[in-house]
């Protein structure tokens, strides 16, 4: 549709029609919101465990009768004393909740269709003939106004759309969004994996997948360090003071690991860590700094430990542990630009050697000057002055972003470099951060060419993210059939016969040597068996071997995507391999 507020007044519409057919058919339920989203529409109900999956062609089926129906949408108003005596008539308690949370001066509006009424701003159409090409999609649980003290609640999920053909464009999609769904692939591939024992958000990397966020880790470090990076490993923990002296601890707070109480200043109270800045800043502070020791350039593979609230996690995309290359760059202020280009190059490389950057888009994340006191450090001048010099950053690396307000951290802007996962969910992939503010906050300082002391900026920045956000995100993008530099596997090596497998470990030693990825199949079974199963998996590369490799000395190879490529010397296959499978490298 053209128009979106056209749409999710539509979507906005059949929302209330799923209302209405969930109280003619399960009348005990307890009504609690349904607002349109950008995908869809859906509803929350209370008392409504008796609902399930099957029951959604059920409920369908009665959205249709009231569709059918032709119902008029009217709109009419109440004062808030009629209102709420209106809802608790009708045993509405979440209704109720929601007037009395609304400001003194607020319009409460209604809108009836037939025998369905339901508090609501709209808008909607005006009958509900205009819903002609809607589905339901699945119910799952979700948490009163999305905090996990209150109740769960059972929530339905729909879509609609104006013609039935967008309808079933979408539908197609989000069946291949569901085939490529990572949480799938990397499960079905053994990934990775989660166990309620350990907990939500905290899943194990299962060998293949161990195997590529490390060769994603040393490729990241060794190309930082061609850069001019200096490696640090800092601890997972510190205590509750260092994170005082960041501000962590008064703008963060709820999203940290406590270990001992934090109201007990009596008594040592540390925490995990959520980020490693001022663990890397200690590394600046071990002495006294001049100018020629700038910019120093501090990366590190850092284990991060964030409370998300349980209803954000989302297989290895949204996790409470993970791991990232997290890097700082101390420096002087003239040296800012060529430094922030200098992130921006290295974060655009990696995204290039992943594949996801024609996938990415960027965001100028600025503060909110109405909600300083709350989230941000520093003063209105300050974070003008730090905006404006990201923004001519910005502009002069030709960057098309959109800006995001209220999305800064608490001690700078940022640039943010998001993506969607296969569902349409955006999240931060890189972020490039500066700071003016925290420096001072920790007494960092140089002594300048005419030997002043001078606080330096910094730049928080990462090079390709969450590592196991990065593995998801490539799980979804390739559907599992990983780049060859980066396949846990890259070689199987499928003896045709018994009599070859002498020669098959000969050739698997050799690939071995080489440096290669490699693995054998010595199971009785017959070839095409062989072939099916490593197709299955995902391999890059497969090596069949009979009694004609046996005596010649070569392999028959097979390509994943490309099939057979025929015979091949080993010597000849070696250096084929090797370009294939290469890593991608920085131009100089």
């Amino acid at each position: 549709m053209e128009n979106y507020d056209e749409l999710r007044t539509l979507r906005h519409t059949a929302s209330h029609i799923m209302a209405q057919a969930v109280k003619r058919l399960f009348p005990e339920v307890k009504l609690a919101i349904g607002p349109a989203t950008d995908t869809g529409f859906y509803y929350d109900f209370d008392n409504a465990e008796a609902i399930t999956a099957e029951d959604l062609p059920k409920i369908e089926a009665e959205m249709k009768k009231i569709v059918k129906s032709n119902l008029q949408l009217k709109r009419y108003e109440l004062p808030r004393a009629e209102a709420i005596a209106f809802m608790e008539e009708k045993g509405e308690p979440y209704k109720v909740e929601l007037i009395n949370d609304l400001p003194e001066d607020a319009v409460i509006s209604f809108y009836e269709q037939g025998d369905f009424t339901d508090l609501c701003a709209g808008p909607h159409l005006r009958y509900t003939s205009g819903v002609k090409a809607y589905k339901l999609l699945s119910i799952t649980g979700a948490y009163w106004r999305g905090n996990e003290k209150n109740k769960m609640l059972r929530r339905i999920y729909g879509t609609a759309f104006k013609t039935r053909d967008e309808l079933d464009a979408y539908i197609a999609a989000q069946e291949e969004a569901r085939r490529r769904d990572h949480n799938k692939i990397g499960r079905e591939l053994e990934y990775f994996t989660t166990v309620d024992v350990i907990g939500q958000g905290l899943p194990i990397l299962l060998p293949k997948g161990a195997k590529v966020i490390q060769l994603l880790q040393r490729f990241v470090e060794d190309e930082e360090a061609r850069r001019g990076y200096l490696l640090t490993k800092t601890p997972l923990m510190a205590k509750r003071e260092l994170y005082k002296i960041s501000g962590h601890w008064d703008h963060y707070l709820d999203g940290m690991f406590i270990l001992g109480d934090p109201a007990d200043e009596t008594k040592e109270c540390f925490a995990l860590r959520p980020m490693t800045c001022p663990f890397q800043y200690q590394v600046y502070l071990n002495r006294m700094r001049s100018y020629r020791d700038l910019p120093m350039r501090l990366g590190e593979t850092s284990t991060l430990f964030r409370n998300e609230d349980s209803g954000e996690m989302h297989g290895l995309i949204r996790v409470r542990q993970f791991t990232i290359s997290e890097g700082h760059l101390v420096l002087r202020p003239e040296q800012l630009a060529e430094e922030f280009k200098g992130c921006l190059d290295l974060a655009n490389f990696m995204l290039d050697a992943v594949g996801l950057r024609e996938d990415c888009s960027y965001r100028f994340s600025q503060w909110d000057p109405a909600n300083p006191n709350n989230k941000y450090e520093g003063t209105a001048e300050q974070w003008e002055e730090a905006q404006r010099i990201m923004k001519e950053l910005l502009d002069d690396c030709g960057i098309d972003y959109s800006i995001g307000i209220d999305e800064a951290a608490f001690y700078g802007p940022k640039l943010d470099i998001q993506i969607k996962n296969v569902f349409g969910k955006e999240d931060t992939l890189i972020t490039i951060q500066i700071d003016m503010l925290l420096a001072e906050r920790f007494g960092m300082e140089y002594i300048d060419t005419d030997g002043s002391k001078r606080r330096p900026y910094i730049i928080h920045r990462t090079s390709l993210g969450c590592y196991e956000r990065t593995l998801a995100l490539i799980l979804e993008k390739y559907a599992g059939a990983l780049p060859a530099w980066i396949a846990p596997e890259q070689i199987r090596v499928l003896p045709i016969t018994d009599r070859a497998h002498e020669y098959a470990k000969e050739v698997l030693a050799r690939l071995r040597a080489e440096g290669f990825r490699c693995d054998i199949d010595l199971r009785s079974e017959k070839i095409g068996y062989k072939i099916r199963e490593a197709q299955m998996q995902k391999l890059p590369l497969m090596l069949m071997i009979g009694d004609k490799e046996v005596e010649s000395g070569s392999v028959s190879v097979r390509e994943r995507a490309e099939g057979d490529k025929g015979a091949m010397s080993l010597e000849d296959f070696i250096a084929f391999a090797k370009e294939y499978a290469a890593a991608p490298r920085a131009k100089k």
